[in-house]
C-alpha cells in the first residue's frame, strides 16, 4: 500500500512540475562521523565506525497547491546514539500533497501539527534528537471566520520508515474573543482538543483498544500581563514498559500547565507551574519507557532553564511524567514550578556604560505526593511533593564594557537525583550537588576579528567530581569561524580531557562544519527533550544547503 501511494504521489507530482509558475524550494542536510578506537574512553569502535544522517527535502508550490517530498538515508548505520529503526535504510521516507484557500487548508500524506503547547498531541521532527513524528494520513483545517479555526487528524504515526500498529485521529478548536470583547487591552482566546489512539494489540490483558486524551486551553493577555492554562485527561489504559505489559490493572492520567507573566520595557517575569500524573501518550503502548523517544504523541518537555555552555549542561533535567511500578521505584508523575526574571539596566550604571542584563531562574520538580497500595493502586494528592527530582537556581550578568568588547558571567547551584541525571530508577541512588561559574569574554580585535573565549568550572563531590573548562573561538569573517575547547574531568580515578577541535564555512545558505575530538557520554537535550549520548570519539562532518 506504501508503494501504491507513493507510486502515486510521484505521478502526481510529474505532472504538475512540469507546468508553469511552479516554484521550488528545498533543503540538504548531512551529518556524518568516523569512529575511532579510545582507550582512555573505554571504547571500542563499531565495525560500521563510518555513519552517515542524510536529509533531502523538495516543495513545490503551483498556486493553491503545495507538495513535497523528503528522501532519507542512513548508511552503513545511523549515528551513534540513534534509534536502530533507522539504520541500513535509505529511501523516501515522507511526501505530502496539501490545498489551501482562505477558509480550507487539507493535506494529505506526511504532516506535523500541534494542538495548544502540545500537551495532548504533537506531530515534529528534530534531526538532532533523531526525533521524528510526522503523521501519515490526513490534516484538514477550517477557518469560518478571522477568529475560529477547525482542525482534523487521522493518521499513522511514522517509526522509522514504517508506521505505528495503531490509528491515531484527532479534532481541534481555537477561538478568539476579540470581536466578542471590543477591548483592545484584553485578548482571550479558548481551545479544546481531542486525541484517541486505536490499537488492536490483543496481548490477552484485557487492554482497551481505544485510550483517548482530552484537553482544553484558555489564554488572557491583558496589557503588560498574560495567562495561560492547559488542562487535560487521558482515559484508563494498562501500564506497559519497553514491549511488555506489566499488569491488567488499568490507569488514567492528568496533566495541568499554568503559566503567568509580567513585562515592560527592561522588565520581564514569567512563571510556569506544571502537574503531570501518568502523563506519557505513545502511539504504541509498549513503545513506552523506549530510551528514543520514538512515537510519543504527548509532548512534556523538561521546564528548566536551557543552558548554553559545556559544564552547564552536564546534569540536566529530564521530565517524568510516568507512572512507574516496580520493586525499585514506585512513582506516578511531576510536579514543580519553573521561575524567570530579565532586567535590563539603565546605561550608565554601576555595572557598566551600557545597558547591562540580569537574568534570575530557579525550578524545582519533585514527584507527586503518593500512596502506594500493595494491589499496585495508589491514591495522590494535587500539591506537595514526595520526594526531589531536581532544584537549581540560575544567575546571568551581560554586560557591554564598550563597543569592542562584551562579557557574560553565569553561576549555576544545582542538585539532581543520580537516576534523573544517568537514566536509571529514580529515588534510590541519591543525589549529585554541584555548583558551576562560567567566564565569558567576546572581543573583537583590530583586524575586526570576533575573539571568543569561555573559562568555567564545574565542582561536586559526587560522580565524577570536579570539571575545568574552556573555549576559545575565532570568528575570521563572516563566513569562516575555528573553535578549540576542552572539558577536564579531575580529582577522581579517571583523570579524562574530552578536546574538540573545528570549525565551519559558511556562503549564502550553504554551510560545512567539521570537527575532530571526544564526545561526553549522556544526555543531550535540545527544547527540554533529550536523548543519551555514548562516549565516542572520531571525526565529524556536517554540510547543509537550502535554495
Amino acid at each position: 500500500m506504501k508503494q501504491i501511494n507513493l507510486l502515486i504521489f510521484i505521478l502526481f507530482t510529474t505532472i504538475f512540475t512540469a507546468q508553469e509558475n511552479t516554484y521550488v524550494s528545498g533543503s540538504f542536510d548531512s551529518n556524518s562521523q568516523i569512529l575511532q578506537d579510545d582507550s582512555g574512553l573505554n571504547f571500542n569502535a563499531p565495525n560500521d565506525n563510518f555513519r552517515s544522517n542524510n536529509y533531502f527535502q523538495l516543495d513545490f508550490q503551483n498556486g493553491k497547491i503545495l507538495y513535497g517530498v523528503q528522501f532519507e538515508s542512513y548508511l552503513p548505520s545511523a549515528l551513534l546514539g540513534y534509534s536502530d529503526v533507522f539504520s541500513d535504510n535509505s529511501e523516501i521516507a515522507q511526501y505530502y500533497l496539501k490545498y489551501q484557500n482562505e477558509k480550507n487548508e487539507i493535506t494529505i500524506g506526511s504532516f506535523y501539527e500541534q494542538f495548544g503547547n502540545g500537551l495532548i498531541f504533537r506531530a515534529w521532527e528534530d534531526r538532532q534528537l533523531g526525533i521524528n513524528n510526522s503523521i501519515m494520513g490526513v490534516n484538514y483545517k477550517y477557518y469560518p471566520s478571522d477568529n475560529l479555526e477547525f482542525s482534523i487528524i487521522h493518521g499513522k504515526q511514522r517509526v522509522g520508515f514504517d508506521f505505528s500498529n495503531s490509528v491515531i485521529s484527532g479534532l481541534n478548536s481555537d477561538y478568539n474573543l476579540n470581536k466578542l470583547l471590543k477591548s483592545e487591552k484584553l485578548d482571550i482566546s479558548v481551545g479544546l482538543g481531542f486525541v484517541n489512539r486505536y490499537q488492536n494489540l490483543d496481548a490477552g490483558f484485557n487492554e482497551p483498544k481505544n485510550v483517548s486524551v482530552l484537553g482544553g486551553r484558555f489564554n488572557m493577555f491583558y496589557e503588560k500581563f498574560y495567562f495561560n492554562l492547559e488542562v487535560a485527561k487521558k482515559n484508563s489504559d494498562v501500564l506497559a514498559n519497553e514491549n511488555t505489559i506489566l499488569s491488567q490493572r488499568k490507569y488514567d492520567g492528568t496533566a495541568l500547565q499554568l503559566d503567568v507573566g509580567y513585562s515592560r520595557k527592561g522588565l520581564g517575569i514569567n512563571t510556569s507551574f506544571r502537574r503531570l500524573e501518568n502523563f506519557n501518550f505513545y502511539s504504541d503502548k509498549l513503545a513506552e519507557g523506549n530510551i528514543y523517544n520514538q512515537q510519543t504523541v504527548s509532548f512534556t518537555p523538561a521546564l528548566t532553564k536551557q543552558q548554553d555552555y559545556l559544564l552547564t549542561n552536564i546534569y540536566v533535567y529530564n521530565a517524568q511524567p510516568r507512572l512507574t511500578i516496580n520493586n525499585l521505584e514506585k512513582r506516578a508523575g511531576e510536579i514543580g514550578v519553573q521561575n524567570d526574571i530579565f532586567y535590563t539596566f539603565d546605561k550608565e550604571s554601576l555595572l557598566g556604560k551600557f545597558k547591562t542584563k540580569l537574568a534570575l531562574n530557579f525550578s524545582y520538580w519533585g514527584s507527586l505526593n503518593t500512596t502506594f497500595n500493595e494491589d499496585q493502586s495508589y491514591e495522590t494528592s494535587f500539591g506537595g511533593s514526595n520526594e526531589r527530582y531536581y532544584r537549581d537556581f540560575n544567575l546571568e550578568i551581560k554586560n557591554r564594557w564598550n563597543r569592542k568588547t562584551s562579557s557574560t558571567i553565569t553561576l549555576l547551584n544545582l542538585s539532581i537525583d543520580k537516576g534523573v541525571s544517568q537514566g536509571g530508577p529514580v529515588g534510590v541512588q541519591g543525589f549529585i550537588n554541584a555548583k558551576v561559574g562560567v567566564v565569558e569574554i567576546n572581543r573583537i580585535d583590530q583586524k575586526n576579528r570576533n575573539n571568543r573565549f569561555v573559562v568555567q568550572h564545574l565542582w561536586t563531590k559526587e560522580d565524577k567530581k570536579n570539571w575545568l573548562g574552556f573555549v576559545y573561538e575565532l570568528g575570521i569573517s563572516n563566513n569562516i569561524n575555528l573553535f578549540l575547547s576542552d572539558i577536564w574531568n579531575y580529582g577522581n580515578d579517571n583523570d579524562i580531557h574530552y578536546y574538540n577541535l573545528g570549525g565551519s564555512f559558511s556562503k549564502g545558505a550553504t554551510r560545512v562544519g567539521f570537527n575532530y575530538g571526544r564526545q561526553r557520554g549522556g544526555l543531550i537535550c535540545v527544547g527540554g527533550v533529550c536523548r543519551f549520548v555514548p562516549e565516542s570519539n572520531g571525526f565529524n562532518l556536517n554540510l547543509s544547503h537550502s535554495f
